[in-house]
């Protein structure tokens, strides 16, 4: 059920970071437009993201049905990204994502159908959870350059 996502999370940290080391800071730290997020700012988000998974990828697997949601913008804003150095934000994201993939891979089958809430009307199993993770990290990812999926 998750084999195919664990595969392409494992892949992308093994990929990704390199890619973006090539990146020139000027353009990794680069707003499109006010408001929007840097390149630098977006790979923030995918670490926001993982330390929010991370929770639902543990306690979903012995609490019932918990509620695991944030405020993206807030988190992007108050961990200052921005204001980080490129390697540090790159290397805690292939750090905290390779340590996500070696939870993936010790979940029991029978843990992949509990179900948490993301903040949400519905229910959402950790096997959902998880193929969704990855597949926003690479819609997040194509937004950096289509070349890094």
């Amino acid at each position: 059920m998750i084999d195919q996502s664990l595969q392409r999370l494992q892949h992308l940290v093994n990929t990704v970071p390199a890619k973006l080391e090539s990146i020139s800071e000027q353009d990794f730290c680069a707003k499109p437009a006010p408001g929007k997020w840097s390149k630098k700012e977006i790979i923030g988000h995918l670490i926001d993201s993982a330390a929010n998974n991370h929770q639902r990828f543990i306690r979903i697997q012995y609490e019932t049905i918990p509620r695991i949601s944030y405020d993206q913008n807030a988190w992007n804003q108050l961990n200052h990204y921005e204001q980080l150095g490129s390697k540090h934000v790159i290397r805690f994201w292939a750090m905290y994502n390779q340590h996500l993939v070696e939870i993936i891979k010790r979940i029991p089958e029978p843990h992949l159908s509990r179900e948490g809430n993301s903040g949400g009307f519905e229910n959402l199993s950790l096997g959902w959870l998880i193929n969704d993770y990855v597949e926003h990290m690479e819609h997040h990812l194509k937004q950096i350059d289509a070349g890094l999926v």
